[in-house]
């Protein structure tokens, strides 16, 4: 099981775009909010070099942005 972890805020529609597809799939994750969670917000920048959301981490691999066909690539499933 890869551990997956995704930086969102509550109005980004491509984080829910990837939370749904992570659920439609039943592929674990853990969500950081980082628009309330200024830790995680710092955490993120750290990877990712930017503020823009979703930033999705796959077993330490770094993704800005949410494409359905890599991330299902990335993570095993088919879409």
């Amino acid at each position: 099981m890869k551990d997956i972890k995704i930086y969102s805020t509550p109005t980004c529609h491509f984080c829910k775009l990837a939370k749904e597809f992570m659920n439609s799939h039943n592929i674990k994750y853990t969500e950081y909010n980082v628009a309330t969670d200024l830790e995680k917000r710092k955490e993120m920048v750290e990877k990712s070099g930017q503020l823009g959301v979703p930033v999705i981490d796959i077993d330490g691999e770094i993704t800005v942005g949410f494409d359905e066909s890599e991330f299902a690539k990335a993570v095993g499933v088919s879409h």
